[in-house]
Parts: structure tokens; sequence; C-alpha cells
């Protein structure tokens, strides 16, 4: 590392706040352990999760950076003792723990994955965080086939633009809710069979009409709250509902007799602070089963807008508006 920087521009969080809370500062410049590459950032993605740390709800797991920023895409420049797979130079998007929001940051080797043929770096560091939650949540956890109905909630989200594309490259029948009829034509547009804009329609209706009062078998939900009993009405005997996140609160009152009389499963889970081999084999998944269809255009990370490194703050504002549609991401160099 003897031609590296000493230190780097990374976006601080001295005190948990609003979007004003992110400021850019000089830290050293990581060195890869074992088992870990240091890449040169290009962009970092600016997800949901980052925006709960700067308020300060959900802190880094143990030995993680404290700087945020959850993927990212760049150049290998330095490999740790044991980091396979990789050679310098080589351009690569990964998950990361935190750390994204800088000019270096480190990654598992073995959790990073090849920038798709046909991606920019900017366009292949909107991948991992999104693509990881979805293959793992709705694929692995939930077990979606081919012929199923699906519903995702936020389908213009991160999240949602994967999840549409995903699901209907994989065979199921994709309903998706959004917050306007523009929102709900972007969803038909990446494949969603049934759009519900649910400022003016109700999705627990629609779905009931739209399936012949059958339901929906998988439900992908990052909203919680008074969404959760609604759910439970929409999903179909036997329907899988996985809890990635609650924009409406994790806290509700419900009747819960229609978990056990339709024989639901409601399942829940976090990314971040996953066992290094858990992530790993989300990567070789990915590598096998998704990466080929972004190479072949079939799916395509969907990017609303980009900042400059410096200009994190603005880019937490603008996702606090949810105006944006896809993903918002950061510009390194």
């Amino acid at each position: 590392m003897s031609n590296l920087p000493a230190s780097m521009t990374a976006i601080g969080l001295p005190t948990p706040g609003g979007p004003e809370a992110l400021v850019p500062e000089q830290r050293p410049v990581p060195r890869p352990g074992p088992g870990e590459i240091l890449v040169k950032v290009a962009a970092a993605g600016v997800n949901r999760p980052d925006v709960m740390q700067r308020k300060g709800f959900y802190p880094p797991p143990p030995g993680a950076s404290d700087i945020p920023g959850l993927e990212i895409a760049g150049e290998v420049v330095a490999l740790g003792e044991g980091a396979t797979g990789w050679t310098l130079g080589d351009k690569v998007c990964a998950l990361v723990s935190g750390g994204g929001y800088a000019e270096y940051c480190l990654a598992d080797a073995a959790s990073a994955l090849p920038v798709p043929a046909g991606l920019s770096l900017l366009e292949a560091a909107a991948l991992p965080e999104t693509f990881f939650t979805v293959w793992t949540n709705v694929f692995d956890l939930a077990g979606l086939k081919a012929g199923e109905n699906f519903l995702v909630h936020g389908g213009t989200s991160g999240i949602g633009t994967t999840a549409i594309q995903l699901a209907k490259a994989f065979g199921a029948r994709v309903f998706a809710t959004a917050g306007s009829a523009a929102k709900c034509d972007v969803c038909r547009d990446l494949g969603a069979d049934v759009a519900i804009d649910y400022k003016t329609e109700d999705f627990v209706a629609v779905i009931k009409e739209k399936t012949g009062g059958k339901g929906v078998n998988v439900i992908l939900d990052m909203v919680g709250g008074s969404y959760i009993p609604r759910n439970y009405e929409a999903a179909s005997p036997q329907g899988r509902i996985v809890q990635i996140a609650f924009m409406d609160g994790s806290k509700v009152q419900m009747d819960f007799i229609r978990l056990m009389l339709k024989r639901l499963s409601h399942m829940g889970s976090t990314l971040r602070s996953r066992p290094k081999a858990e992530k790993a084999a989300i990567a070789a998944s990915l590598r096998e089963k998704v990466w080929p269809l972004i190479e072949a255009g079939t799916v395509k990370p969907v990017l609303d807008r980009s900042f400059p490194l410096a200009q994190a703050s603005a880019a937490h504002a603008l996702m606090e508006t949810s105006a944006h549609i896809g993903k918002i991401m950061l510009k390194v160099d």
C-alpha cells in the first residue's frame, strides 16, 4: 500500500441528526485484514439503512466502520492476507457493513462481485444492497416460485424496482404498490402485471379482485405498521410475508387469527449483521443466477440521480422526500 495516500475524504457522522449531520472529513485510508480487499471507490449507493444510521437508530455492527454506506463499486487496490479471487486493478462491486461513503473502502473478498459486463461503475454500485436483499428474502427465505403471485410494497424504491424485475424474470405474477399514477407507470414498465396507487386504491381489494379472491403467495414489505394486518388479508392461504423494514413503525395492535386460519408465515430479516459466510453464499447465488440476467439486459439497476460525495447530505434529503424512483447514488471520483 506504499503507493496509496495516507488519508482520504469520507463522510463522517459526529452526532446523529438530520441530513446536515453528514459532514466530509479526513480519515486514514484503511488497511485490508485477512480475507479483505481494499477498493478505491468510484461510486456508492444511498439506502434507507444509511438514513436510519444517521438518525441514530441503526448503529454499525461490532467491528464495522462508523462511516455510512453499505454498497460500493470501484477498483481493487490492495489485498489482505488470504484474499483470493481478485487481483489488483479488478473492477468490483461489493456489499459492505459500513464505510461506503469514502474514497477507499474495505470489502470481504468472498462477498464482492465482478462489475457486470456493460455496466458502468456507477450502475454497478447500485446493485449489492438491493440485489442481496431481494434475493435472500424473496427467493431464499420466502421461496418464490414461477407461477406464484408476488407483491412488493414501495415498487419504485431501490428494493422495489429490483424485486419487480427479478420476480418477473423468474416467472412470478407481480403486484406492486406505489404512491402516484406516474410511479405506477414505472412499475408496469419494469414488469409489474398490476400496479396499485396506494393513495387512491385499497391494495387488498385490488389484489383480491385480480386474483379471484386467492391472494398473493409472497409479500415483500418494508412499510410495516398499518400494512401488517392488511398484508395478512392480501396473502393467500399458506402465504409467506417477509418484513425487511418498518417505515410506518414496528408496533401495531392486531388480531392474529388470520395467521392461523390461513396458515401464514411471517418472517423477518436484516442483512448488515449477517455472518460473512452467509453473505458470501448470497453473492455466489447472485453471480450464478442473476448476473447473467443483468449482462443480457433482462434486469437492470434503476438510477434516479447521483450527487458528489461531499453532497451526501443532499442525497439523504432527497431520499427522505420519497420523490425518487430507483437508486440515489454518490459519485466519488
